[in-house]
């Protein structure tokens, strides 16, 4: 094994210049495909590695419920500096797996609240929320939450934000008001009468403003029955891809709304659809958690958080044929709105350079590559990456297995 064990902890590094160069030289589909692959690799073989150097230091404590055997100097021969790396592999492994811990539950609470907030209303394919804070968020589906509610209508928990009685705002943050749309009693939501969606009566309406529809077109398309069927498809067949959603919702606020034009709304509306549509949230995640296994791979996470915008920013493009509308919605935006609750959440006006956004979208369409040509440099860059990559994962593997194997042998039957 020697100091193989030790390479998945530093190959991270050979992704450095892809992550770089895929972000300016490769389709974002492509682009965020290939790091998000790489990143998760080499983030379990050098946590991997980790977990095997760990065994050794533990097996040094007194009092450590592990075999007798697995102390044998033969054990601990096999790891390089065995007395100094086997120890401080043990807070090291700990710490990532309370950040990855941490980043899941935290991914989780989010959904979760955000489903909830969203219980009272009608299911929809678009969520208005009538709050004077701008932002807007493609929201996925899930077991809980996402599904239509029987007879059309929501639960009677309180709608909040992402914590309770308090508005979304940047990074997660709350003004500590309370997030209109329903009132804490359960009853008529407050300032939504005579609004168009809840009548006087107490009955819900649909959610979105009067007399417009979700996409920013004439009312009376894409609406659905009491049992959340549509009724007739928005423009670009969204209406075709709501059972591959599987239940994810663009949610959206007044404010946002009524800061665009209709052909922006429209290309707003088709952003959040494409994140729905690819599930970008996973690609999201798992980079958020490579990053947290291996401090070496917040390049790639940078870099996926950026291509994967982009990639929903040439399928807006696609679906309402004009680049320029696109970027003039993701300019005034970028300008209001306070981004997403969560990084794992992607949205239109999500942190990072928007200038590069704007820029490329005022350029010509990408070219579909599924892999750069090697004479290129970020050919060369992706050919030097996936080396990275293979070595770590078949240094990995020969180190677990000689692990094993070393272990098996040094313990008594």
């Amino acid at each position: 094994m020697g100091v193989f064990v030790f390479l998945p902890l530093v190959l991270p590094l050979t992704a450095w210049p892809v992550a770089r160069l895929a972000e300016q030289h490769l389709h974002p589909r492509t682009a965020t495909r290939l790091l998000t692959a790489m990143a998760a690799v080499l983030a379990l073989c050098s946590t991997v590695c980790l977990g095997l150097v760990m065994v050794v230091g533990t097996a040094q404590l007194p009092g450590n419920p592990l075999p007798d055997g697995w102390s044998d100097p033969e054990v601990r021969a096999a790891v390089p500096y065995d007395e100094v790396v086997g120890k401080a592999a043990i807070p090291a492994l700990c710490a990532v797996v309370v950040a990855c811990a941490r980043t899941l539950w935290r991914h989780a609470r989010v959904r979760r609240q955000a489903h909830r907030a969203l219980s009272g209303l009608p299911y929809r394919e678009v969520a208005v929320l009538p709050d004077g804070i701008p932002y807007a968020y493609a929201l996925p589906g899930g077991r809980r939450g996402g599904g239509v509610p029987a007879g059309g209508r929501g639960g009677g928990g309180v709608l909040r934000g992402l914590r309770e009685g308090g508005r979304v705002l940047r990074g997660g943050r709350h003004d500590g008001g309370p997030l209109r749309g329903r009132r804490e009693d359960g009853g008529v939501p407050r300032g939504l009468h005579g609004g168009g969606a809840v009548p006087r009566d107490g009955r819900r309406g649909s959610g979105v403003l009067p007399g417009r529809r979700e996409d920013g077109g004439a009312p009376g398309v894409g609406r659905q029955d009491s049992k959340g069927r549509g009724g007739g498809a928005p423009r670009g067949g969204a209406g075709r891809r709501v059972r591959r959603r599987r239940g994810g919702r663009v949610v959206v606020t007044t404010a946002l709304l009524e800061r665009l034009r209709p052909a922006e709304r429209r290309a707003l509306f088709a952003h959040e659809r494409a994140h729905l549509d690819a599930r970008h949230d996973r690609f999201l995640l798992a980079v958020q958690l490579a990053a947290r296994a291996n401090p070496f791979l917040r390049p790639l996470r940078t870099a996926v958080a950026y291509t994967a915008e982009r990639w929903a920013d040439e399928e807006a493009a696609r679906a309402i044929g004009s680049r320029r509308t696109v970027a003039r919605a993701i300019g005034t935006a970028a300008l209001v709105s306070r981004g997403t609750p969560a990084p794992t959440l992607a949205g239109l006006a999500a942190p990072g350079p928007v200038p590069r956004r704007v820029a490329a979208l005022l350029g010509p369409p990408p070219a579909v590559r599924t892999w750069p040509p090697v004479s290129t440099s970020v050919g060369l860059a992706a050919w030097g990456a996936a080396a990275g990559t293979a070595v770590s994962a078949m240094s990995s593997a020969n180190s677990a297995v000689t692990m094993v194997l070393i272990l098996h042998a040094a313990t008594p039957l």
